[in-house]
């Protein structure tokens, strides 16, 4: 296989509907989403708490564990999802310990497979935790940030992430304005966005897409449950930042800020 070569890492029978998908975490950043123009979207996915910042999400997405009384109810053309309807479509894609336990890449993995969007558009998920202010509702938990095997390199997963959507032809950017973020995706505007405006794709080596996915296949760290954390001691440390350091690699132009 070349460099230029893509691998089949998944049967995607679905052609990629015309449309941006904008995925809402909880930075400060967020905000932002209170004054966007949501026409350059077609869908809007707010993670755990992101629908308190705008009314105009389509779909929202939340852990098992998520507080009753801090998730929203649903409109028409809203609906709610959460472990039951995330896991699987996770595994579908190698499943947590390799695409990251955290709900910004879970998010991520959902949309591509269930909402088949031609862009995948991310804003406040930048998981940076070095301010007074962590998140747009003051400070919480920094989730990413936790002792976790599947959360050794959060840039290694965004590169994965990215490798996976690009070969589904799902193109994939980053709307932050912060000076710092973990996402490895280009910065793009709305403004850009709403006239089709990409810019240039970072190159993919698929010869070294096509090792991590053998490596991958080869340890078998996917776990059907989902419930990566009660099987830990079978996940070698050393294993996951050899992947970690492959998929990085495989994407060499990814912005390292």
């Amino acid at each position: 296989m070349r460099a230029s070569e893509k691998p089949d890492l998944l049967a995607e029978p679905q052609q990629r509907a015309k449309g941006n998908v904008l995925i809402i975490g909880s930075a400060p950043d967020a905000m932002r989403a209170k004054t966007l123009d949501m026409s350059a979207f077609r869908a809007v996915v707010a993670i755990n708490n992101a629908w308190q910042v705008t009314e105009r999400w389509s779909h929202a997405i939340h852990p098992s564990d998520f507080p009753l009384e801090r998730r929203p109810i649903a409109r028409i053309g809203q609906s709610l999802h959460s472990a039951e309807d995330y896991v699987p479509t996770v595994n579908r894609y190698g499943g947590f310990v390799y695409s990251g336990g955290t709900m910004a890449f879970t998010a991520a993995y959902w949309a591509l497979c269930r909402l088949s969007p031609r862009s995948i558009v991310f804003l406040g998920c930048d998981m940076v935790y070095d301010a007074a202010q962590t998140h747009f509702y003051g400070n919480g938990r920094p989730d990413p940030l936790r002792q976790d095997p599947t959360l050794r390199s959060l840039e290694a997963k965004s590169a994965r992430f990215e490798i996976f959507a690009r070969q589904a032809g799902c193109r994939v950017v980053n709307l932050s304005e912060q000076p710092v973020s973990r996402l490895v995706h280009r910065r793009q505007s709305v403004e850009n966005l709403q006239v089709n405006n990409f810019g240039a794709t970072q190159p993919i080596d698929w010869v070294k897409v096509a090792r991590a996915t053998a490596r991958e296949a080869r340890l078998g760290y996917t776990v059907a449950s989902g419930k990566y954390w009660k099987e830990q001691q079978r996940f070698e440390v050393s294993e996951i930042d050899a992947l970690d350091a492959l998929w990085l690699s495989a994407l060499p132009g990814h912005i390292r800020a």
